[in-house]
């Protein structure tokens, strides 16, 4: 129950903060564009604050927090008194209509690089990209990266860091070829290898980008002492406690973690025995393995993690920038960000990646949970992640997105007089049902995956 309501809370946070941000960008080229704002609204149905400035402007925050609108006066939406047509927003020149509707996309944008500068001021703890192994038979394996390498280069975009690496393996999704580089022992000479992709087979349900080709990141060792017991769970019952050494179950040794998990996996509500070191004392305990359901099967489960062993000296590091550098780094993050949403977009329409990797609202609230559980840091990246997304989604050219009417707009500069009614109207319908068809596979994506 805490887990939902903390995703649901993030979710509507962090909602609030994109959608507020994006209208805000309409509204603030409106007035500067001499349209009048009738009403800014944060949420839908009915209001549960508001105020009007001394603009006539009425600001409001709704009970359904699923979006957001900047109403302006426009005669195509209502009757406009005669002194107010200068005011009216179909009464504006083409160009200052492109920019009042783009302006929402673009501070999307430019809020992206905003949390991302606060993100690098603050410091982002991050992991090295060092190969653990590369699985038999993958399509790595023909490559000849050793264990222990880091990874520098994918392509033609430097990586730092494991969220580098995935960005820029998708980026090659559909591609025949895909390029690493890599150095061995802190050697400052990389080494390179081309790799034969036209092969590889990606499902986001089942696998990262990294382990769908073979590629297992490094991890320090996992220790068989518990680092934590969840409370009510079957280890907890029996009277495990974290810091606990696992030495035997059922009197067998156990020689790893994996070697323990499969033991208790096997018995799913059956007794077991366990012998565990704490504080230096042999101690044995007994009770009940509790299950849970594993792709239509039912094992066992106990409640508890393992503690593991530090990691390497370097190999965690923190990205922390000054000012300037700080900046640089979100401008050039934020275009990244960019450019792989149109990429992924583009890979979408070609069938290179699948429908099924559409996400939904309930994935983006268990993002928004998981990153706001985290910490500050990994908030303002999801944050910039989503605002990125919602910019280029809303630059697509159908009717009912800003995109749309920004298609009609430049038609009409172009021309020279605006795109008839009629045709508007056919496309508004259009494009209401290819985002509504889009909207319900997304939501079904995200159910399946629950």
């Amino acid at each position: 129950m805490f887990e939902l309501l903390r995703n649901v809370g993030s979710f509507i946070l962090a909602l609030g903060i994109l959608v507020a941000v994006h209208e805000w960008g309409h509204f603030w080229v409106a007035r500067r564009c001499g349209v009048k704002v009738e009403k800014f609204s944060i949420g839908f149905g009915k209001a549960f604050w508001r105020k009007t400035d001394k603009y006539g402007t009425e600001f409001v925050l709704a009970l359904i927090p699923l979006g957001g609108y900047v109403k302006m006066l426009d005669e195509r939406v209502a009757e406009v008194s005669e002194q107010d047509l200068p005011y009216a927003f179909n009464r504006q020149h083409v160009l200052k209509r492109i920019a009042i509707i783009a302006a929402g996309p673009l501070v999307n944008f430019l809020f992206a690089i905003v949390a991302l500068f606060l993100m690098y001021l603050i410091g982002l703890q991050t992991i090295k990209p060092v190969v653990g192994s590369i699985e038999p038979q993958s399509i790595l394996s023909q490559s000849v990266i050793p264990a222990k390498a880091t990874l520098v280069q994918i392509g033609e975009r430097k990586v730092t860091d494991w969220e580098d690496v995935n960005f820029e393996l998708m980026s090659h999704i559909g591609k025949k070829q895909l390029i690493l580089k890599w150095t061995e022992n802190n050697h400052p000479i990389a080494k390179s290898a081309k790799i034969d992709i036209s092969d590889w087979k990606f499902d986001p349900d089942k696998e990262s980008p990294l382990t769908s080709l073979g590629l297992m990141p490094f991890r320090p060792e996992v220790s068989k002492t518990l680092g934590y017991v969840q409370k009510d769970s079957a280890a907890e019952k029996i009277g495990l406690l974290a810091d606990d050494k696992i030495l035997r179950l059922d009197g067998t040794s156990m020689q790893n973690w994996e070697q323990i998990v499969s033991h208790v996996v096997a018995k799913p509500n059956e007794t077991i025995q366990v012998d565990v070191l704490r504080n230096n004392q042999n101690v044995r305990l007994q009770g009940l393995v509790g299950s849970k359901e594993n792709d239509q099967s039912v094992v066992g489960y106990m409640g508890f993690t393992p503690r593991y062993e530090a990691w390497p000296e370097g190999m965690v590091f923190i990205h922390q920038y000054g000012l300037v550098r700080a900046l640089g780094k979100a401008v050039d993050k934020t275009w990244r960000l960019m450019t792989l949403s149109i990429e992924m977009l583009g890979k979408l329409l070609t069938g290179d990646v699948s429908v099924k990797s559409l996400s939904g609202p309930i994935a983006i609230a268990q993002g928004a949970g998981m990153s706001a559980s985290s910490g500050l840091v990994y908030f303002l990246s999801f944050l910039a992640l989503i605002s990125v997304n919602l910019g280029i989604i809303n630059l697509l050219p159908l009717p009912v997105l800003d995109g749309g009417h920004l298609l009609y707009y430049f038609i009409e500069f172009l021309s020279g007089r605006p795109v008839p009614d009629s045709v508007q109207e056919v496309g508004f319908k259009i494009g209401g049902i290819v985002l509504l068809l889009l909207m319900s596979v997304a939501i079904f994506n995200d159910i399946a995956r629950l």
